[in-house]
């Protein structure tokens, strides 16, 4: 054996064990830490968007406020694809990295308590907030590839997790502590408790492998180049699109019709928070599954019993506050963990490619996002045109018992539980590709 490759094996016969030991674990509660809080703020903008909106300084710019919450996230899901070719392709830098967004975070979040016009929020706690959430997200998804694979289902559904758990924690506080210190104060509060929380933690995002692991010489591999083409990618992608541009429209549009079956406001909001809880749980045992089970037949059971919750417990048994949290535990258990089958989907096509499945992962997010903004305006147009074109004798014909705005909410119901349905056809026959492919090979 030459001297090269018996320090190569003896190297790698010390390196951490995977799935397993204090290193993963470790890692993984990190990250959860780290997803939650990066993550946190942008989905639980609509806590603060209220405060600011009645706050003088900023009452008269409404446009700009509440665009805050939607940039952060857009920034998040875009700029993955973006960073992670720079992380891929300098890794010594990822640990800089890291702690540089954290300060990003903290400088955006601190600067904000000073802020004076929409225009200052727009750009502290929607871009500068977004980029340093970024950089640190980015580099964190980029070591879960060493840290798990046997296990990297469960692991992601952990680290997802995180991120309902951070929108369930921070409009549970904010409005306490708003009421008692000031929005001012409130950030600078938040701020700090960023840095005490990451801080700490940030020793443990680190990599398996050493710097020299990382470097890739000669003629990258062919899967890099040609991976769009992988007919399972396709469908992924079709099966994504339709559950993003579905999957969306609940979350909006459930106060409204909490408010239309005259719910108070705590319980119009209780919804989301199950909604958040159950999205934990889901993509925690989805996770699971997915290291276990074919992710494609996890999908179709998936999206068919979200498609299930939108068209019967939405659409039929929730006239009342307990089938309205019925609605919520299962459409947020199956739905909300649809994110967590991505591991499954990307393994076989990433191999044993790390850097490979931090880009399929940047380009489902973008994927998602896409669909999740453009859905939007649709369910609104919707609305809008069921709102001025509806009659009496049409409601009527097809009154399921909603009350007042009952068309419009209809077609919400309608339009998401269409799109799960149309995205469980696509994961059938996704299915049955991989099936003949594996026919094929055997």
């Amino acid at each position: 054996m030459s001297p090269t490759l018996s320090t190569w094996t003896s190297n790698t016969s010390q390196l951490p064990p995977v799935d397993r030991g204090f290193g993963a674990w470790s890692f993984l509660a990190a990250a959860c830490l780290v997803e939650s809080i990066t993550w946190g703020f942008p989905e639980a903008y609509g806590s603060f968007l209220s405060v600011y909106l009645d706050d003088p300084r900023f009452s008269s710019q409404e446009t700009l406020l509440a665009l805050v919450g939607p940039v952060a996230s857009g920034i998040m899901y875009c700029a993955t694809p973006l960073i992670e070719p720079v992380v891929r392709r300098y890794p010594p830098y990822r640990r800089p990295l890291l702690w540089i967004g954290t300060m990003l975070c903290f400088a955006s979040m601190f600067g904000a308590s000073y802020a004076q016009t929409a225009t200052q929020l727009l750009a502290l706690q929607g871009v500068l907030y977004a980029f340093g959430g970024s950089v640190v997200y980015v580099v964190t998804i980029s070591y879960m590839s060493q840290w798990f694979l046997d296990r990297r289902g469960l692991a992601n559904g952990v680290m997802f997790a995180g991120s309902s758990a951070g929108g369930i924690i921070l409009p549970l506080t904010s409005p306490r502590l708003i009421a008692r210190y000031g929005i001012a104060t409130t950030m600078k509060i938040y701020a700090v408790a960023l840095l005490v929380l990451l801080v700490p933690v940030l020793p443990f995002v680190k990599e398996r492998f050493p710097d020299t692991h990382n470097h890739v010489h000669g003629p990258a591999p062919r899967s890099r180049k040609d991976w769009y083409k992988e007919r399972s990618f396709q469908y992924l992608l079709a099966a994504n699109s339709l559950h993003a541009f579905g999957y969306f429209v609940p979350l909006v549009w459930l106060p409204t019709f909490a408010g239309e079956l005259n719910l108070s406001a705590s319980k119009s909001s209780l919804t989301l928070t199950i909604f958040n809880c159950a999205s934990a749980c889901g993509r925690l045992v989805i996770g699971a599954l997915s290291d276990r089970f074919d992710p494609w037949a996890l999908a179709f059971g998936n999206l068919l019993s979200g498609c299930f919750s939108a068209f019967v417990l939405w659409g039929v048994l929730s006239r009342n506050f307990a089938g309205l949290m019925a609605f919520s535990v299962v459409y947020g258990a199956f739905c909300g963990g649809w994110a967590t089958l991505w591991t499954g989907f990307i393994r076989p096509i990433a191999k044993d490619d790390p850097n490979l499945a931090t880009t399929l992962f940047g380009w489902l997010l973008l994927n998602a996002w896409t669909r999740k903004h453009i859905s939007t305006p649709i369910s609104t147009a919707l609305e809008t045109h069921v709102a001025t074109n509806v009659t009496a004798t049409s409601v009527a014909a097809l009154d399921i018992g909603i009350p007042s705005r009952g068309w419009a909410i209809r077609n919400m119901i309608l339009y998401t539980g269409s799109c799960l349905a149309g995205a469980a056809v696509v994961a059938m026959f996704g299915w049955g590709s991989e099936v003949r492919k594996r026919v094929q090979e055997a």
